[in-house]
């Protein structure tokens, strides 16, 4: 069992925390951390793009000129390809980018990127994550109170008004609860703060 430090918002040390060795220190399974990426990336495009082929085009249903005799090139329709206004060869089409993965690989990769914030020193654990006021600046100065300026992922157990209304504002900052915690936020994030109620909640479900 991996036991980390455990800090109040002024970045003292407060108390010890023992984290389950089954998410935290499994060594990461790259393979399926980069299909969970994937899969996230590729559920936020639409897929709505589309070309028109040569059959859909309107218009060219009359041969432009005779086959022979022109000293032109043959032609059969002024909407094929090569035309101005002709068809798209081989464009895009309304698809889907849908990826499937099992639930074992998710719930894996998922460790996988918690174990690397772990392995990297990029997670910091705090006691409770409650402002006093719903101004930005408080949270900025929590933030350079602790050294950080990257991207900075939050995660808390329930969310609270004062901390949604503080941090909405800030590009570098995102706030998560538990139960939303994602693959893709968690890879993004240079840092990650997590309180120990929602270090509990992530445990209880990935156990």
């Amino acid at each position: 069992m991996k036991k980390m430090s455990v800090i109040n918002l002024k970045g003292e040390k407060v108390n010890d925390i023992t984290l389950n060795e089954t998410i935290w220190e499994i060594v990461p399974n790259d393979a399926v951390l980069y299909d969970a990426i994937t899969l996230a990336r590729n559920s936020q495009r639409q897929g709505t793009h589309e070309t028109k082929t040569r059959s859909e085009v309107s218009g060219g249903g009359r041969k432009p000129w005779k086959q022979k005799g022109t000293g032109r090139a043959r032609q059969g329709s002024i909407r094929s390809p090569q035309w101005y206004h002709g068809g798209v060869v081989f464009g895009p089409h309304v698809r889907s980018y849908g990826k499937k993965m099992n639930r074992k690989e998710r719930r894996l990769a998922l460790k996988s990127a918690l174990a690397y914030k772990a392995i990297n020193s990029e997670l910091i654990i705090v006691e409770n994550f409650t402002l006093a006021t719903a101004k930005t600046k408080e949270v900025l100065n929590i933030l350079n109170g602790l050294n950080l300026n990257k991207n900075i992922l939050i995660v808390v157990n329930e969310l609270e008004d004062n901390m949604i209304l503080a941090t909405r504002n800030l590009e570098n900052v995102t706030l998560l609860q538990a139960n939303e915690i994602n693959v893709l936020d968690v890879i993004a994030a240079d840092s990650m703060i997590i309180t120990t109620e929602a270090i509990k909640s992530i445990e209880e479900v990935l156990v």
